[in-house]
């Protein structure tokens, strides 16, 4: 359990944590306890400002979805795919869309992700924080709570999936085998029009439902990782990277299962619903549950496992990095500045 976080008086805060953030760097190109650069995270303010939170967010889910887009899993996901879109692994499956659909098909879809990863994480993350935060003192007095952490996760998804449902839509549908849409508006005026604004939302519950356990799971394995690799919490990259690769990976494989759902009810493949002589629209986790068990027994729930875990672990490893990286840099200018501004 981390110590309780120490108080500093409001009128030497700043004066307090800027002097000891240039006693860390001067320790560490000593040669001190935090060598290989890395600096105190305990010698900021216990309380880093909102817009750093939200800044921070929205600059790690823009990077990580771009970064990582190309191996998303959702193809691999198709429960009866068209001959000419059937995969053996992740590399294959990149190698044949270049091929024989052009070399930025794999991209397809990646603007409105970049649109809705911004707001979504910024709001994700920040939220988090706070929650966090809150539940901490309730739970462990200041401390490192994991309920803590994982309750404050799921409240975050719930905000972070109300924006982003929409653009997984989307993104879902533009990525998929012959998928007939021109663009991006192209996508989002058919289904608004022959399927309704219903339609973004279809797959919200599911979303959640696979989410929640997603996020509640990894912020979890994330602040455990950081207990062992980072129990003193410094601004350590290598502890970041690690700690979100684990986090990633675990919560992604035993989410999978979801996600098989949550592709089919966002897709709404006509092959597979055609060949169960399903009509209209398919609704709801129990019927996907049962959709997909129909369509390919218990090990259709794993299709994609390999690249969903390949895509999670440096996204999450990106995400946490950079966040990381974003927060402390930010809130150390803003301290420079209001130290800067004492002085006069």
């Amino acid at each position: 359990m981390l110590p309780p976080p120490r108080l500093v008086c409001p009128s030497h805060a700043v004066v307090s944590a800027t002097t000891t953030m240039e006693m860390s760097e001067t320790e560490s190109k000593e040669g001190g306890e935090g060598s290989g650069g890395d600096v105190d995270y305990e010698s900021l303010p216990p309380h880093v400002s909102m817009t750093t939170h939200m800044t921070a967010g929205a600059v790690a889910g823009v990077l990580e979805h771009t970064v990582m887009y190309p191996v998303d899993s959702t193809r691999m996901q198709s429960l009866q795919p068209d001959p000419k879109a059937q995969y053996k692994g992740v590399y294959h499956a990149l190698r044949r869309i270049v091929q024989t659909e052009g070399l930025l098909r794999p991209l397809r879809g990646l603007n409105i992700t970049m649109l809705g990863a911004g707001p979504a994480h910024a709001i994700y993350f920040a939220c988090y924080e706070q929650a966090k935060l809150s539940l901490s003192n309730v739970f462990q007095n200041g401390g490192n709570s994991h309920l803590a952490n994982g309750l404050a996760g799921s409240i975050a998804t719930v905000l972070h999936d109300a924006i982003m449902n929409p653009a997984e839509v989307v993104k879902q549908r533009m990525q998929m085998y012959n998928s007939p849409y021109r663009g991006l508006w192209d996508c989002i005026r058919t289904i608004s029009r022959n399927e309704g604004p219903g339609a973004f939302y279809r797959s919200y519950s599911t979303q959640l439902t696979m989410n929640i356990p997603f996020q509640a799971v990894h912020f979890i394995t994330y602040e455990l990782m950081q207990e062992r690799l980072n129990p003193h919490r410094l601004y350590h990259p290598s502890s970041h990277i690690v700690s979100g690769a684990v986090a990633g990976a675990v919560s992604a494989a035993i989410t999978t299962p979801l996600d098989v759902c949550k592709t089919l009810l966002n897709t709404q493949e006509h092959v597979a619903l055609g060949s169960m002589r399903v009509s209209g629209h398919l609704t709801g986790m129990a019927n996907a549950f049962r959709t997909v068990y129909q369509l390919g027994g218990p090990s259709a729930f794993f299709r994609g496992v390999q690249a969903r875990v390949i895509y999670q672990m440096p996204s999450t490893a990106i995400a946490w990095s950079v966040y990381e990286f974003f927060k402390y840099f930010m809130t150390k200018q803003q301290l420079e500045r209001e130290a800067a501004k004492g002085s006069l």
